[in-house]
């Protein structure tokens, strides 16, 4: 170490030759002639400071044994010098006063906080400070951190507005509320279960898990763990109680200062208050790491560039504190106006639970509110149930009045009367299946007024509820009841059986040896096949079962199990032909249910079949992206009209012959091509993936998009594609509003983009149509065969798009670019959510807020999704949602569509109920899982 020789201020002179027995600091300031000797008493520093820090050299005062001095190179004539008296003690630093040269005490609170910063900083605990020397180095690093703000111009510090404060209170917290994080009662229990083995210390890798951060926060918990352990001057890997104790106190602070110091001192690696493009660049790859964003993660080098060129405008090379606090002070530039204001609080007061004491009123109430909400399907269940009861009732004293009443008694009723139930339902649940039926009357004719056909499947699956009750009525009193007595019967009582089931039956064998046995038997078992496998648990395959038994699981399963229904139908009509009790043909009434629907679907199965075989469709195009999703572009064959939100089936004998998948329709009506997006999630799709990455190999160098160049436009190595649709869904209906409210969850934004593309196309239309009308042409047929838009309703259209994956926001990147392109009155507005993100105000999101913001404005680009459409972090907020839309839209009645996962289905529809029952705006909900 260089030797130095220099004056105390009573004239003893001390010589640094010694690390052990002086300090020494690099840079700009150094502490010497300090002896190592222990005393306490008070000290003083006094240097120029100008609102940031020590500018000149400070003077250390320790009371009559031991003085030294810092010298900064920093010079400025215009300081103004401060005094700071501290109080060293063993075990503690205090901050005793602050004044300045004249001895005023200083009533800048900027300063006073840096001041007990010193005193906050420099508590150590007994352990860790030895001797005097150890406090008067940490002091004067702390002195040094101050000297750092003056490397230039101090910038004005951002006036915090009220709208700015609060914004600041939600920012920079580093325990997210979705978090395990707690009151320090049970931090300090769940550090007591980690630190079992480890003797009381807590190491660096359990630190995020104590504190109740995430796993997927992993790394950055170590960040954090690094700078609250350099502000102590903490050396190693693990720390006590008494430490995380300081450390938790500080993360925990709500005081948005707080929050600031501790994210600048996780950037500020080095401790010397700059932060350096290096620095930049390592924080923005952390931030991307943990909240999953590769790409901002391949792309840290240029918006680390960006952050520097927006905050470092003069090129210093660093960036101080003053600047991360004007960008993170930003407060939302939206006002709600004072009219929206009240509009909002009443709203707010409307939406509040009604208590009723009086339990019928609750009732009354619940149930008016279900009726209006549920009339479509009441109606029709009690049509259904009625018809049920009166076949049965009709069928049940039938048999009352007849000769087998006398032995078998009730049995008999019960069984026909239930059979009766049976052929009803057996017929027509083949009804809700028939999709192009469904689709004509939906699109040709008003019933879907009255008939809720979104509805369907639910109705197939709710009939095949009622016929596992019919056969077991049917089944049990025949084997339980029936054939008992007819067993065990005297030789008088059964004479007059005999007519019926001739020779008496000696053990149950009789019967199931017989045509009416065996083939009621075979289609029990083959429908308790069918309904176990289609089950949701065995059809999604979540069920976590043995190898051999998943096989069997899954949408093949439950496609090929469901056409046994061909041989349950023939077993059906040999049964109902060789029943016992009914000799003559026109009585067996099995045949009149049955003929009808039987040759409906049979004719739906005949289209489908014809249809695709004489529409052939040409690939044009194919694209992996990433989330495994296969785009497929293929042309349109002549007449083929749809609507946007609607599905088709798609076809590949590549794959399997026989198998026919439902996708939605991503292209829009006056496209000149048909496109699907398909996610990989079972075996079909898989190997249809692999089928067409054979033909197309993807690039080398990994970007998402296009396999290849030779992919786009016809390849004769293709796999064969068939289609068959279109077919209705509920998103179609959307024209019917004004206003619509569109929610995708991750691939279920396939129909959503297509309306979103229907309705600018419509939009742009309308203003040729208004052109050509102002001229004076003549109208012309657009590609869909329409003349006019008269019949297009919508006005406003809000589309959310909730997805986990950032690369997900590539299967759509063009379309969305095309819509913030083409959508000038703002028709549409569009909302990005992406959920691996943490929410907007969580440490852990901050940078990326920050980047997003700069971005966006220089650029125009989003980073997380890439797209002009900007993203926003986590969840969304549904209620405010739904009440931002109603505030805008008081009184209209609001399209709600949803596709995609059942999980938020619940609290979408109970949000539009609550909304449409107690405000004067209206949501109608409807809904398409998958």
């Amino acid at each position: 170490m260089q030797m130095r020789r220099m004056s105390t201020d009573d004239g003893r002179t001390g010589l640094s030759e010694d690390y052990n027995r002086h300090v020494h600091y690099h840079s700009d300031t150094e502490v010497v002639g300090v002896d190592r000797k222990s005393f306490s008493g008070p000290m003083s520093v006094s240097g120029p400071l100008n609102k940031r820090g020590v500018r000149k050299g400070a003077r250390f005062n320790i009371d009559g044994s031991t003085s030294g001095s810092v010298k900064s190179s920093l010079s400025n004539n215009n300081d103004e010098y401060v005094e700071i008296t501290l109080d060293v003690r063993e075990d503690s630093v205090a901050v005793h006063s602050v004044k300045t040269a004249n001895g005023v005490d200083v009533e800048d609170p900027e300063l006073s906080l840096l001041a007990k910063g010193l005193e906050k900083r420099s508590s150590f605990g007994s352990s860790a400070v030895k001797n005097a020397s150890a406090k008067i180095r940490q002091v004067s690093q702390e002195l040094k951190r101050l000297t750092s703000f003056s490397k230039r111009q101090p910038m004005k510090r951002l006036e915090r507005t009220k709208s700015a404060a609060a914004y600041a209170l939600k920012g920079l917290k580093f325990i997210s509320k979705n978090d395990s994080g707690a009151a320090w009662a049970a931090l300090e229990k769940r550090f007591d279960e980690l630190t079992g083995d480890t003797n009381g210390l807590l190491p660096r890798s359990l630190f995020g898990e104590c504190i109740g951060m995430n796993k997927d926060s992993k790394e950055f918990a170590g960040e954090l763990f690094d700078s609250l352990s350099r502000r102590r001057n903490i050396t190693g890997d693990v720390i006590n109680k008494e430490q995380l104790k300081e450390f938790w106190d500080q993360i925990s602070d709500q005081s948005f200062d707080s929050r600031l110091q501790t994210f600048f001192d996780m950037v500020d690696k080095d401790a010397d208050g700059r932060i350096t493009e290096d620095e930049v660049r390592e924080i923005i790859s952390l931030s991307a790491s943990a909240n999953k964003l590769s790409n901002i993660q391949k792309q840290a080098d240029e918006y680390a560039a960006l952050i520097m060129e927006e905050l470092d405008p003069d090129n210093v090379g660093h960036i101080m504190i003053e600047n991360l606090e004007m960008l993170l002070l930003q407060a939302p530039t939206h006002n709600v106006r004072g009219e929206s204001r009240k509009l909002s609080q009443m709203l707010s007061q409307k939406l509040k639970t009604t208590h009723y004491g009086n339990p019928i009123r609750r009732w009354y109430e619940d149930f008016k509110y279900f009726l209006q909400d549920n009339w479509k399907r009441c109606w029709v269940i009690v049509l259904w149930i009625g018809i049920m009861t009166g076949l049965f009732t009709w069928k049940y004293f039938q048999y009352r009045n007849r000769a087998v009443y006398k032995l078998l008694g009730q049995c008999v009723c019960i069984a026909k009367g239930a059979a009766e139930t049976l052929k009803l339902n057996m017929a027509i649940i083949l009804l809700p299946v028939c999709r192009n039926t469904i689709t004509w009357l939906r699109n040709k004719t008003k019933m879907g007024v009255v008939v809720p056909f979104d509805d369907n499947l639910n109705f197939h699956k709710v009939i095949a509820v009622a016929i596992t009750i019919a056969i077991g009525l049917h089944a049990i009193s025949h084997l339980t009841c029936d054939f008992p007595l007819l067993i065990h019967a005297t030789e008088e009582e059964y004479r007059p059986m005999q007519q019926f089931f001739g020779d008496q039956a000696e053990n149950y064998w009789h019967f199931v040896k017989e045509p009416v046995g065996y083939t009621g038997i075979i289609m029990v078992v083959l429908m308790a096949i069918a309904f176990t496998l289609a089950t949701p648990w065995l059809r999604r395959g979540k069920l976590n079962l043995p190898p051999f038994l998943k096989k069997l699981t899954g949408f093949n399963a439950f496609w090929y199990s469901h056409h046994l229904f061909v041989i349950v139908y023939v077993m059906l009509i040999v049964h109902s032909i060789k029943i016992y009790l009914i000799k003559d043909w026109y009585k067996k009434t099995t045949w009149m249910y049955l003929t009808v629907p039987l040759a409906l679907y049979t004719c739906e199965r005949l289209i489908r079949a014809f249809r695709s075989s004489v529409k052939p469709v040409k690939i044009l195009k194919v694209a992996v992206y990433p989330g495994n999703v296969l785009a497929l572009h293929m042309s349109k064959p002549q007449g083929f009209k749809y609507k946007s939100g609607q599905y088709m089936f798609v076809n590949c004998a590549a794959v399997s012959p026989f198998e026919w998948h439902p996708f939605s329709i991503t292209s829009s009506p006056g496209d000149d091509y048909l496109s699907v997006h398909i996610r990989t999630l079972g075996d079909w799709t898989r190997q249809l993936r692999t089928v067409f990455s054979e033909v197309c190999q993807p690039p080398h160098n990994g970007k998402s998009g296009l396999l290849r160049a030779d992919c786009q436009g016809e390849n004769p190595n293709f796999p064969r594609v068939l289609i068959d649709g279109p077919y209705g869904a509920p998103a179609q209906d959307y024209k019917k509003y004004d206003v619509v409210l569109l929610v995708g969850l991750g691939i279920g934004a396939t129909p959503m983009i297509s309306i979103v593309k229907d309705i600018v196309n419509n939009m742009k239309a309308k203003e040729e149509e208004q052109n050509a009308l102002e001229n004076g042409a003549t109208l012309q047929k657009d590609k869909t065969g329409s003349r006019s838009t008269n019949n297009f309703r919508t006005t406003r259209a809000y589309f959310y798009w909730v997805t986990r994956e950032q690369g997900s926001f590539d299967w759509f990147k063009g379309v969305m670019n095309e819509v913030a392109e083409m959508d000038k009155n703002g028709v549409i507005e569009m909302h990005n959510y992406c959920t691996s993100v943490y929410e907007e105000g969580d440490a852990r999101s901050a940078l990326i807020t920050m980047l997003q913001s700069l971005n966006h404005a220089k650029n125009g680009v989003d980073v997380v999704s890439g797209t002009r459409v900007k993203s926003h972090f986590a969840k969304p907020n549904w209620r405010n949602v739904y009440k931002r839309i109603a505030l805008n839209h008081n009184g209209s009645r609001i399209g709600v569509f949803y596709c995609g996962a059942p999980a938020p289905t619940k609290e979408l529809k109970q949000l539009a109920l609550d909304f449409s029952h107690k405000t004067p705006t209206k949501f109608d909900f409807h809904k398409e899982n998958f």
